[in-house]
C-alpha cells in the first residue's frame, strides 16, 4: 500500500476512500466525552453536531432512528459520551463519528456499572421467570412504596379510583432518589411483606435520567424484592427506563399509570362481565329446573305405572295371611304343650311320691339308731383298753416309788441327782416327795465305800 500511495497518482476521491478504509480499520469503536456544538436537527430527523474540548472537536452524527431515542434533548454546552465508529466524509473530506448511542456525561460509568450488576444477577437466577410469582386475578389490598408528593402516586390513585374504586391502597412514602433512597425503599419493602397485610405491592416512580433512577439499580434492594413473599410489581420511569427492580420484580409495567391499569380491572368491563356471568347464570338455572320438572313427570308416569296403591294391597293381604298363620301356629303349639302337661301330671298321679317319701322316712328312723349303738359299743370298749393302760403305767410310774417312802433329787435345771459326783458342796437341790418338795443345800460329798454302781 505504500508503494501503491508514493508511485501512484490518486484522485481526491481515491484518497479519502483510502484514509476512510484507514481510519475505520484502525479504530472500529471507540468512546468520546465532550462538550456539544453545533448542534443540529434537520427535517430529516438526523442529529448532527460536534464534541469539543478546550483544544478540539470532532465531527458527529446520529441517524434516525436511533436519534429518536434519546432519553434527553441535546443542547449547546451538554457535556455528553458518544459511543460510535470513527469514519471519513469523502465529499468534504471530513472525518467524523457515526453514533451508536448518546448518554449524558457521567451516565456511561452508571451504564457500564447497571450492565455488569444486571449480568451478575441473571447468572445467578435472580430474574427467571420460573422464580416469578403469579399475581392474583383480583387486588384487594394494594401497597404502593414511591414518593408521597411525585406525579407517579397521583396518577397511580387517579387511574385505580376511575377503574375499580373499591380497592384498598396503602400509601408507603419513601425517598425515591438521593443517598439512602434504596436502603429505604427495601426496608419498607420488607415491613410491608412481613406485615401480610397487602395482596401486591408496587414500586413507582417518574421519569428521569439513569441518575435520578440509579435507586432502583441497587443489589440490595433487588434481591429484596426476589425475595418478598407478596408479588411485586414495578413501574420505575417511562417506558423505555429499565431497572434491576423491573428485572427482579414479579411484573414490569411500562409506567405507574400502566401498572395501576395491569392490577385492577375496568368497573364498565367488569359490570359487564357480571351481567353475561348473571345472565349465564340464570340460563343454567332455567336449564336445570326445565330437566328437574322432565325427571318429575318421567317419574310421574313411571309411579302411575307401577299402580304403587295396588302393590300396597297385595302387601296388606300377604300380611294378614302372615298374621293368621301365625296365631294357628301358635294354637298348636299350645295344644302340644297343654296334653304333655296332662299326660306329665298322670304320671305324677300314679307314682304317687307322698307314699314314696314316708316310706323313705321309715328306713331313715330304722337306720338312725345302728350308728348310735355302734358308738356306745366302741366307747365302752376304748374305757377298758385306757383303763388297763393307767394301771401299767402306774406299776411304773416314780409316784408310785415315792409313795413308798422314797424321794426324787433333782437340780434347779430339773436334771435328776444319780449319782455323788453330779453335785458338789454348796449346791442347792429340790426334793420331791409323795405330797411336796423340800429346798435342800449340799454340806458335804461322801461317797460310798461299797462297790460302785452307775445306777
Amino acid at each position: 500500500m505504500n508503494d501503491a500511495v508514493t508511485g501512484e497518482i490518486l484522485s481526491p476521491s481515491q484518497l479519502n476512500t483510502l484514509a476512510r478504509s484507514l481510519l475505520e480499520d484502525a479504530f472500529p469503536l471507540v468512546f468520546v466525552e465532550g462538550e456539544l456544538g453545533n448542534v443540529s436537527r434537520p427535517a430529516s430527523g438526523h442529529l448532527y453536531f460536534t464534541l469539543k474540548d478546550a483544544r478540539a472537536q470532532v465531527r458527529c452524527a446520529l441517524f434516525k432512528p436511533k436519534s429518536q431515542w434519546l432519553g434527553f434533548q441535546p443542547r449547546e454546552g451538554m457535556k455528553v459520551l458518544a459511543r460510535g465508529r470513527l469514519t471519513l466524509y469523502e465529499a468534504r473530506g471530513d472525518y467524523q463519528l457515526i453514533l451508536d448511542s448518546l448518554e449524558e456525561a457521567g451516565e456511561g460509568a452508571l451504564r457500564r456499572a447497571f450492565e455488569q450488576l444486571k449480568a451478575k444477577l441473571q447468572a445467578e437466577g435472580l430474574f427467571d421467570a420460573a422464580r416469578k410469582r403469579p399475581l392474583p386475578t383480583y387486588v384487594r389490598r394494594l401497597a404502593v412504596i414511591t414518593s408521597p408528593s411525585g406525579a407517579a402516586v397521583r396518577d397511580v390513585l387517579s387511574v385505580l379510583a376511575r377503574r375499580f374504586p373499591l380497592i384498598e391502597v396503602e400509601i408507603l412514602p419513601v425517598p425515591v432518589q438521593g443517598e439512602g433512597a434504596a436502603a429505604q425503599i427495601a426496608t419498607v419493602l420488607r415491613r410491608a411483606a412481613a406485615a401480610g397485610r397487602h395482596d401486591v405491592v408496587l414500586l413507582a416512580r417518574g421519569g428521569g435520567s439513569l441518575e435520578d433512577l440509579w435507586a432502583f439499580n441497587d443489589e440490595a434492594l433487588a434481591r429484596a424484592i426476589a425475595a418478598s413473599p407478596v408479588p411485586v410489581v414495578s413501574a420505575i420511569g417511562h417506558e423505555t427506563d429499565f431497572s434491576l427492580s423491573d428485572f427482579a420484580a414479579d411484573l414490569r409495567a411500562p409506567t405507574p399509570s400502566a401498572a395501576a391499569e395491569l392490577l385492577v380491572p375496568d368497573r364498565a368491563g367488569l359490570g359487564l362481565r357480571l351481567d353475561g356471568l348473571r345472565r349465564r347464570i340464570a340460563a343454567l338455572q332455567g336449564n336445570h329446573l326445565r330437566q328437574l320438572a322432565q325427571r318429575s313427570d318421567r317419574a310421574a308416569l313411571r309411579l302411575n305405572a307401577l299402580r304403587p296403591q295396588a302393590r300396597l294391597q297385595a302387601g296388606m293381604q300377604r300380611r294378614d295371611e302372615a298374621l293368621r298363620r301365625l296365631r294357628a301356629a301358635w294354637l298348636q303349639r299350645l295344644q302340644r304343650h297343654a296334653s304333655t302337661l296332662r299326660h306329665a301330671r298322670a304320671v305324677l298321679q300314679a307314682t304317687r311320691p307322698q307314699r314314696r317319701l314316708q316310706a323313705l322316712h321309715d328306713r331313715l328312723a330304722g337306720l338312725s339308731a345302728r350308728p348310735q349303738a355302734a358308738i356306745a359299743r366302741r366307747l365302752q370298749r376304748d374305757a377298758l383298753h385306757l383303763r388297763g393302760l393307767a394301771r401299767s403305767l402306774e406299776v411304773v410310774s416314780p409316784l408310785a416309788t415315792i409313795a413308798r417312802g422314797y424321794s426324787i433329787l433333782q437340780q434347779d435345771d430339773g436334771r435328776v441327782v444319780r449319782v455323788t459326783r453330779d453335785v458338789a458342796t454348796g449346791d442347792p437341790l429340790s426334793a420331791r416327795l409323795v405330797d411336796g418338795r423340800l429346798r435342800l443345800r449340799v454340806e458335804a460329798v461322801a461317797p460310798a465305800t461299797g462297790p460302785k454302781t452307775d445306777e
